[in-house]
């Protein structure tokens, strides 16, 4: 299960710090069993082509949270559309905010697969995915959905953004056990030199127990970890920056959320803190530094951010020039819709190979399943799709690295083709 660690936790550790065993009440399951099982149907010469995207546009932890995919998917088939879309047939895009809760969730899967008939979802992000095996068990595709939870190492028929090695038989992971890797961890070992990391986690469940995945994939590398926990209600950052100043710390990782973040690197500039860098995250990787970090300036300056796609920033590769080129009228840009963008443009190279046959369920979710690897043209590290019975001990895996710097945004670090590191792989429960 490639990046896992890396990818799916860290990007939404912080919004979810409260939400950790939070989970909607699902619909009754006869309001499923008798549905229509037949494919969507193949439709005529110039009809469109219907996709559903599901978005906990609002949810809990916050508008906007969860928005960027849905904004990268949706802006990607408008520009395909204005270019006569898939064979002359527009993209019909259904958007459905689940609010954040299972409830909310099972009824867009309902509406949207039974109601609407899509062929298929696109840049899937939500914060309770309950109607994930409903979706399976419909044979619809979901294509390039964000692993917030587990549901694309569990279902058939589901593929994240990232891809996946485990069975998906019904089954999360390896009997329930999900593996990452430490190839963040050994980049800034090898590249940097860093020896000496700390983690900075509020006393709760959630936060805590992500806190403790990164202190074993930094000990696996070799490094000396410092860990500090805060009081989630009275968090004191400069008890945590003194400390941080006297162990000699290299590298911060956090288990905290965005405004405890802007609260510790106010803290690290006030106790003159230098560290070769404060890692964030695929979902922070965003063009609102300048306003989240304001009051941080040597703290912002030394914000890394790592992913498996490519940085959204990188203008001098051709697939980023077209994504920032149709994005000109978002307010802000976030590594999260080039994500979305990315999975737009895989639904339509699956559509498209449906070409004489007609674009159905079966069909694109066989262009999923044919084997090989995927990169929207270079926008993603090679994705795959695998089931294997055993869970991998190592493997070699590639990951895109960004540093902040004021007056220049997200500069790429090196070229993710070929930064990569054989690691690896350690277990942890979701």
């Amino acid at each position: 299960m490639p990046r896992r660690a890396r990818a799916a936790e860290t990007a939404v550790a912080g919004l979810l710090l409260l939400l950790g065993t939070a989970c909607g009440s699902r619909l009754p399951e006869s309001d499923f069993e008798h549905r229509d099982r037949t494919p969507a149907p193949a439709r005529g010469d110039g009809a469109p082509v219907r996709v559903g995207i599901i978005t906990s546009a609002t949810s809990p932890v916050g508008g906007n949270a969860f928005t960027g995919p849905r904004d990268g998917a949706k802006a990607y088939f408008d520009r395909l559309n204005a270019r006569g879309g898939i064979d002359g047939r527009p993209v019909e895009v259904r958007l459905c905010d689940d609010g954040g809760s299972g409830v909310g969730n099972n009824t867009c899967v309902h509406q949207l697969i039974e109601e609407d008939k899509v062929v298929a979802l696109v840049a899937t992000t939500a914060l309770d995915y309950a109607g994930a095996s409903r979706v399976s068990r419909a044979r619809v595709p979901d294509i390039g959905g964000q692993p917030v939870g587990a549901a694309y190492d569990t279902w058939p028929h589901l593929y994240g953004i990232y891809g996946s090695l485990a069975p998906r038989d019904g089954t999360t992971g390896w009997d329930g056990e999900q593996y990452g890797g430490t190839e963040v961890y050994r980049y800034f070992k090898r590249e940097h030199g860093a020896r000496t990391a700390a983690v900075v986690s509020y006393n709760q469940a959630a936060s805590a127990a992500y806190a403790a995945l990164v202190e074993r994939g930094l000990k696996a590398e070799g490094y000396r970890v410092v860990t500090e926990q805060v009081d989630f209600a009275l968090p004191n950052f400069r008890a945590v920056a003194a400390d941080l100043k006297e162990q000699g710390v290299d590298l911060v990782f956090d288990a905290i959320d965005t405004h405890g973040n802007a609260r510790l690197c106010e803290a690290m500039d006030d106790a003159g803190v230098q560290v070769t860098a404060k890692v964030t995250n695929v979902q922070n990787w965003t063009s609102t530094v300048p306003d989240d970090y304001k009051d941080a300036p040597r703290c912002r300056n030394a914000l890394w951010a790592t992913a498996s796609s490519r940085n959204h920033e990188d203008t001098g590769h051709a697939a980023v020039r077209e994504f920032r080129d149709a994005t000109k009228g978002l307010k802000t840009h976030s590594q999260w819709q080039l994500e979305g963008w990315a999975a737009a443009r895989w639904f339509t190279d699956a559509a498209r190979s449906c070409s004489g046959s007609g674009v159905t369920r079966a069909c694109v979710d066989a262009f999923m399943n044919r084997g090989g690897t995927y990169t929207a043209d270079g926008l993603l590290v090679p994705v795959v799709f695998e089931r294997h019975a055993e869970p991998p001990k190592t493997r070699r895996t590639c990951l895109s690295v960004a540093r902040w710097e004021d007056g220049r945004g997200w500069v790429s670090q090196g070229d993710m083709d070929s930064t990569c590191f054989d690691v690896p792989q350690l277990p942890y429960r979701p």
